[in-house]
């Protein structure tokens, strides 16, 4: 299994609190059943964080005019809305929830030219409620596709989600299903399409980042 870069502290952390654990049961405790049972607690947790940076191998979904889901996880909003901050238009959202057990890679969904990153401070209320989209933490990328048509891609941290790492920069070139950023232990990205778009998916239905087509462009 290989490990992403960004997870390469927080498993090293993990890894030394482990090692802790067990020398201060082994030490107070000796090999009791006490200790087994705390060790065997802190070393599942240790697997779950390492496998929160999991990279899978995978062929990505590239296709002119497709939008590919840029994250793993559960389709839980799809709408039209007012996006005040860059697009000031009405859209079509699509909102992708990633949970704990979900690849944590973020991915663009589409190829083309970034126009606008901004990352935004703000709250970690959980990542399924509307309001997270423009009160929790959070990065907004706009990419312009070729022909001009602009969409609006926005990671959102949850409640455990603390860190959004973002690789965008204005006037980036990027092609579809390449890494876009990561966001630790989980929370939830969304599109902000074009109205008129075609959404193949619906809710709740599960995704799978760089590959499940969400719908198409017109």
């Amino acid at each position: 299994m290989r490990l992403h870069k960004e997870g390469y502290p927080t498993i090293a952390i993990a890894i030394i609190l482990f090692a802790a654990v067990f020398a201060a049961c082994y030490y107070t405790m000796g090999l009791s059943i006490a200790t087994y049972i705390i060790v065997a607690v802190f070393g599942i947790l240790t697997m779950l964080v390492v496998s929160f940076f999991r990279v899978p191998t995978r062929h990505n979904t590239k296709m002119e005019g497709a939008i590919v889901a840029p994250a793993d996880g559960t389709i839980v909003a799809i709408e039209e809305v007012d996006e005040p901050e860059v697009l000031k238009c009405r859209c079509l959202q699509v909102s992708v929830f990633m949970s704990v057990f979900n690849v944590h890679i973020n991915w663009y969904p589409t190829s083309g030219t970034i126009k606008y990153y901004r990352h935004h401070n703000g709250n970690f209320m959980a990542a399924w409620l509307p309001k997270s989209s423009t009160q929790n933490e959070r990065s907004s990328v706009v990419i312009e596709r070729e022909n001009g048509t602009k969409i609006l891609v926005r990671q959102i941290a949850g409640a455990l989600a603390r860190r959004i790492v973002t690789y965008s920069k204005e006037e980036q070139k990027i092609e579809q299903s390449t890494q876009m950023g990561f966001i630790k232990f989980g929370s939830r990205v969304d599109l902000y399409l074009p109205l008129g778009t075609q959404i193949d998916v619906k809710l709740k239905d599960k995704v799978v980042g760089s590959q499940t087509i969400l719908g198409w462009f017109k």
